[in-house]
């Protein structure tokens, strides 16, 4: 039995008793996603531990959604506020959330290829000189990140793909980003398996690109562009 937004967004005002006739009744949330990580590349254990913190992501981008609901917006400054602190924790949270949940879609295809005529190599291969320099840009930024996230990207507004990282969930990303190829290099992502190492890491996880979701997600994107082209 599914359940809609509007009913999970009941329950956890109702749990967190903010059932108020004066809330702003603007909360988002966010529904568990099922992801197949039949990956050799890393641990059960790590796969389990991932997909819990995933889990606790969601619950808390939910709860923080739902306490904006009611918190004071008149008292408010930039030092310290209430509404200061849960605007801060939605963008971590929500972040966390879309991250992951685009990570484990464009991992683990033990069957990885990519086609020179895709849609996706043309395209890396264009904006980057070739795919090679695609691949070696991302590895740099993978090694570059701070605890965070190594992101193929388009830019909205040089209508080019590039690459970026983002540190933690929220800092250093890019205004007009949408995302195209995702991989989680937080030590929680590798450790188990391959200690320090991120750069071995990062380069099982490449090896195994899901290029059939990255393809889906390109396209997409390339309808995007053309309706920003035609403004």
């Amino acid at each position: 039995m599914s359940i809609s937004n509007n009913d999970l967004q009941a329950v956890i005002r109702k749990s967190l008793k903010l059932d108020r006739a004066d809330q702003v009744n603007e909360s988002l949330v966010s529904q568990e996603k099922v992801f197949k990580l039949t990956t050799e590349f890393q641990s059960q254990s790590t796969k389990t531990a991932h997909i819990e913190l995933y889990q606790r992501y969601i619950e808390s981008f939910n709860r923080v959604s739902s306490e904006l609901d009611t918190v004071n917006r008149l008292e408010v400054n930039s030092n310290s506020s209430q509404f200061r602190s849960l605007k801060q924790d939605e963008t971590y949270n929500m972040n966390a959330v879309y991250l992951h949940e685009l990570y484990f879609a464009n991992i683990s295809d033990i069957h990885s290829n990519i086609a020179m005529d895709s849609l996706a190599y043309m395209r890396l291969a264009r904006d980057f000189g070739d795919f090679d320099k695609w691949q070696a840009d991302f590895i740099a930024c993978a090694l570059s990140a701070r605890c965070g996230w190594a992101v193929t990207y388009f830019n909205m507004y040089t209508q080019t793909y590039m690459n970026a990282f983002i540190d933690l969930h929220s800092l250093q990303v890019p205004v007009g980003c949408i995302p195209i190829v995702v991989i989680d290099v937080w030590q929680h992502a590798y450790y188990r398996d391959y200690l320090s190492d991120v750069k071995t890491f990062t380069y099982a996880m490449m090896k195994e690109l899901n290029w059939n979701i990255i393809e889906s997600r390109i396209k997409k994107t390339e309808k995007i562009a053309s309706v920003m082209r035609a403004q």
